[in-house]
């Protein structure tokens, strides 16, 4: 084998930025509800649902929440810029 097919792959190669996945309090800070305002929204399906990776573990994907603060910035007529995530 030659060096370049030996040389190890960090995650950052593999994933971009986007490709996150983001526990409940980040959650909560980012889009500025409380627990129980997002369940009630994913159960309304005004909100993106969450990924389950065990019993007590429950994650949303970054590229999701980031792009339902940029359709709530852009309804209430925010521009991107305005927007803090």
């Amino acid at each position: 084998m030659d060096e370049q097919s030996t040389k190890d792959i960090g995650p950052t190669d593999h994933a971009s930025p986007q490709l996150r996945l983001l526990r409940l309090p980040e959650v909560m800070h980012r889009v500025g509800l409380r627990r129980s305002a997002i369940y009630q929204r994913m159960s309304e399906g005004r909100f993106p649902k969450c990924r389950s990776l065990g019993p007590k573990c429950s994650v949303w994907v970054e590229a999701e929440i980031n792009a339902w603060v940029q359709s709530v910035a852009e309804s209430s007529g925010l521009h991107k810029f305005d927007a803090p995530l």
